[in-house]
Parts: structure tokens; sequence; C-alpha cells
């Protein structure tokens, strides 16, 4: 008996098939073409649809620190001009950096005579009503105040007419805030009330370090 190869029935299969692909591509890719051509006769691109663009996104402004209201009660406030005393009180805007505040407080002579200074400021805290903060301690000199700068020293000084002496204030940030400083030259004479710029962030229980008066440098 004799076997039968199949070999050259694969192979005409395989030359069919080699020459039917091209004729049916070309009908398959014609068919489509001509669909295309009915759908599009103008061959104009179909634009791709694009995603809407998102709103925009309302940022609000955070809370300026000084919108608590204080009451208008609050005694001893410094009257405009010059005081009887001859000394007048500011405190500038203040500055902060990682956790520590930073405030100065300007004292000038704005009366007639020569003002004699040597030592600490005296510093209280008050509240929008005019009450002092259970719990601050004012402290002289900076040591107990973390990352604050080392104190000056105190210093005598003489103040002019019109000129001024100036100090720093530190503490560390808390949550709630302080609106006026009641101030004196030095501890035992008379003080007045003054509002900075912004208020002090130091709540209770925290310590507020001042550095000794010395020669305002300032214009």
């Amino acid at each position: 008996m004799i076997a039968i190869r199949p070999r050259p029935l694969r192979r005409a299969a395989l030359v069919c098939l080699l020459v039917l692909t091209p004729v049916l591509c070309a009908s398959g890719c014609g068919l489509s073409a001509e669909l295309d051509r009915e759908s599009n006769p103008e061959r104009t691109p179909t634009p791709t649809p694009s995603r809407p663009a998102p709103p925009p996104v309302s940022i609000e402004p955070l809370p300026s620190p000084a919108a608590s209201e204080p009451s208008p009660a609050v005694p001893g406030q410094q009257a405009e001009g010059c005081p009887e005393s001859g000394l007048r009180f500011a405190a500038d805007q203040g500055d902060a950096a990682m956790g520590l505040r930073a405030m100065g407080l300007d004292v000038t002579n704005c009366g007639d005579e020569p003002y004699e200074l040597n030592g600490y400021p005296a510093v209280t805290v008050l509240d929008g009503s005019g009450e002092a903060f259970p719990g601050v301690r004012t402290v002289q000199g900076t040591d107990q105040v973390s990352m604050a700068p080392e104190d000056p020293g105190p210093r005598p000084l003489t103040l002019a007419p019109g000129e001024s002496a100036h100090a720093a204030l530190y503490w560390r940030m808390n949550n709630t805030s302080g609106v006026y400083l009641r101030v004196a030259p030095k501890k035992g004479d008379d003080t007045v009330t003054v509002r900075p710029p912004y208020p002090l962030d130091i709540g209770p229980e925290n310590v507020l370090g001042t550095t000794a008066w010395q020669p305002s440098t300032r214009s």
C-alpha cells in the first residue's frame, strides 16, 4: 500500500488564500471608503469633541486678624497729638517666622524737655474690651521666648525733643488675639493704651518678652 501525501493540496490552498486576500481587502477597503465619501462628501475633518473647561475655583481670602471689633469703652487710650507726659508710643505691624512673633514698640519725645530713659518698657496685653489676658506674663529680656534674638540689655538714654527709642516684643504663636497694649516707659510710670496695626496672637498662659530701650534707627 502506498501512503498519500497531502502536501500539494495544502500548497494549492495556500496559493489560493494569498491570491484572494488582496481582492477581499480591496473590496473591503473600497466599501469603507465609499461609505466615508457618502457620509462626508466634502472631506471635512470630523471635529474631536473636547471636554468643557472646569469652572474657575473661587478662593476666598482669609479673614484679616484685625477684624475683631474692640469695645469703644476701652479706658486710657492714647489721645491724638502729644500726651501730657510728653511721650507718644506706637507699635509697628510686626513680623512672624516659624511660630515666633515679633513687634516693635517706639516711644517718641514729643514734649519740649529732654527725657531720661533707662531699662525696659512696661507692657500688658489687653483683649478687645480692654481687659488683661489672664496668664500672659511680660518679662524683661528674651531668654524665656524660644528662638527670640538676644536682648541687647539696658542702657541710659536721653531723648531730646523729637527723638525716639525702640524696643522689641517677642512671643510664641497661640490661637487668641490681644487687641491692645497698655504701655509705660518703665514699670511704675503712668500708662497709656495703644492699638497695634495687627493683634498679638499670644493667647493665655504665654510669655511676652521685651528688649531694653535702644536708640531708634528709624527715620
